[in-house]
C-alpha cells in the first residue's frame, strides 16, 4: 500500500466513524435528531448492528461504518416473560421490545441494581454480549410472583430459577 492509498483509507475511515444523533431512551424508544423512530422494522435493523465497546459506549457498527450513539440506560426493554416448568427445571424466556428472545440462565443472567436514593430496583437480563434489556416493571412484578425465597450470604432473598440458575430479585426486608 502506498502512502497516498494509506492517507485515502484514513480519510474514508474518519468519515465513517464518530457520533450520530441517535438516542435510546430508558423506555426503549429510539430517537433520531430528537424525533422518535416510529417504524419498528427500522428500529430492529439498528438494533441488529448495535454493539458495546470495551469503554462502555454504544455504537451502530457495520463492516464499513461505526457511529457512537447515546443509551440512557439499557438499549432494550424486556416487555414479556414466559415462565415454563419442565422435568429439567424452570425456565424464564424474555421477549424484548425489538422481538429478541432469550432464556435466563448462565449465558443470559438476570441482575438487579438498587437505586441508593430511592431503593427502587432496576432489573436487567443480558440479551447478547454487552447488551442488556431493562426488565419492564410489570414483567418484574410477574417474576416476583413466580419467585421463591432462599438464603444467600446470610440474607433472606426472593429470586427466580431459570436455566439451572437462581437469580436474586431482591432482599426480603426485615419488618422488625
Amino acid at each position: 500500500m502506498t502512502a497516498t492509498n494509506a492517507r485515502e483509507d484514513q480519510k474514508v475511515h474518519e468519515l465513517l466513524t464518530g457520533a450520530i444523533d441517535i438516542r435510546i431512551a430508558r423506555d426503549g424508544t429510539w430517537y433520531h435528531e430528537g424525533g422518535a423512530i416510529r417504524r419498528k422494522p427500522m428500529v430492529k435493523l439498528f438494533a441488529g448492528i448495535l454493539r458495546r465497546d470495551d469503554d462502555g459506549s454504544f455504537c451502530l457498527q457495520t463492516p464499513y461504518e461505526k457511529r457512537t450513539i447515546i443509551v440512557e440506560d439499557a438499549p432494550f426493554v424486556a416487555v414479556e416473560a414466559m415462565v415454563s416448568r419442565a422435568e429439567e427445571g424452570q425456565a424464564v424466556r424474555f421477549r424484548t421490545n425489538v422481538d429478541d428472545e432469550v432464556t435466563a440462565g448462565p449465558d443470559h443472567p438476570i441482575r438487579v441494581e438498587i437505586d441508593a436514593e430511592t431503593g427502587e430496583p432496576s432489573p436487567y437480563v443480558l440479551v447478547r454480549e454487552g447488551l442488556e434489556a431493562l426488565i419492564a416493571r410489570s414483567v418484574y412484578y410477574d417474576l416476583v410472583g413466580h419467585g421463591r425465597t432462599d438464603t444467600r450470604d446470610g440474607r433472606e432473598v426472593l429470586g427466580i430459577d431459570s436455566g439451572g440458575c437462581f437469580f436474586v430479585l431482591g432482599e426480603i426486608a426485615d419488618d422488625a
